[in-house]
C-alpha cells in the first residue's frame, strides 16, 4: 500500500471534521438532501408571469358591453387562501358548471360569451364559473379569466384563481383544480386583477 503523507492525512481529516461541523449546524431540512429540497420547492407557489397592458380579446369586450355588471370590480384580497373549505367549494363550482353546460361551438366568426347558458364554447364555461366564484364571496381580483393556446393549437378560455399556493386553473376539459405549470396550456393574455376589462399579456 503506497505511504500517505502526514500532512496530507491532517488536511483531510480536517476537511472531514468542518464538513460534519457544517451538516449538524444545518436546519434538518438543508441536511436532508437534494430529495428535501426539491420537495420544498415544489411545495412553493408559482405565479404567471404578467407582462405589458394588451388590448382584450374583441369577443370580452362586447360580453361587457351587453353585460357590464359582470365586468365590475369587486375590490378585496387579490389572495385566496386556499383551506379544504376554499378548495371544496372551488371545485364544486368548477365542477357543476362542467356538467351544466353541453359543448357547443360558436359558428366561425360569430363569437358570444354567455353566462348560464345550457350550450356553449369553452369561453362560455369561463365566464359562468367566474360569476358563481364571486357570487360565492370570492375576490373579482383573484378570479380572472384568461386565454391560451391548449397542447393541439386550439384557442382556450379558462378561470384562473390567484392562491397562496399559486395560480389555480379551472377548466372546462377536466374537473380536476390544476396549478397553471401542470396543464398543457400556452399563455396568451389575462384579466387584469384591478380592472377586469383591462388585460395583460403572459
Amino acid at each position: 500500500m503506497p505511504l500517505v503523507h502526514k500532512d496530507i492525512r491532517l488536511s483531510y481529516r480536517y476537511s472531514l471534521s468542518l464538513l460534519a461541523a457544517l451538516l449538524l449546524s444545518q436546519s434538518p431540512a438543508e441536511a436532508a438532501g437534494p430529495g428535501s429540497l426539491a420537495r420544498e420547492l415544489s411545495t412553493k407557489p408559482i405565479y404567471l408571469r404578467e407582462g405589458a397592458a394588451t388590448l382584450a380579446p374583441f369577443a370580452h369586450v362586447k360580453f361587457c358591453m351587453t353585460s357590464p355588471d359582470q365586468c365590475k370590480s369587486t375590490g378585496g384580497a387579490e389572495l385566496i387562501d386556499m383551506t379544504a373549505d376554499a378548495r371544496d367549494r372551488i371545485t364544486a363550482i368548477n365542477v357543476n358548471v362542467n356538467r351544466a353546460i353541453r359543448p357547443l361551438a360558436d359558428p366561425p366568426g360569430q363569437e358570444v360569451w354567455v353566462v348560464g347558458g345550457v350550450a356553449g364554447s369553452c369561453h362560455d364555461y369561463a365566464v359562468t364559473k367566474r360569476e358563481q366564484l364571486l357570487q360565492a364571496g370570492f375576490s373579482s381580483r383573484a378570479i380572472r379569466l384568461a386565454v391560451a393556446y391548449t397542447g393541439d393549437g386550439q384557442g382556450h378560455a379558462v378561470v384562473v384563481v390567484r392562491t397562496n399556493q399559486g395560480d389555480m386553473v379551472l377548466d372546462n376539459r377536466t374537473n380536476a383544480i390544476r396549478r397553471w405549470d401542470k396543464t398543457d396550456l400556452h399563455w396568451i393574455k389575462i384579466e387584469s386583477s384591478d380592472n377586469p376589462r383591462f388585460w395583460v399579456s403572459l
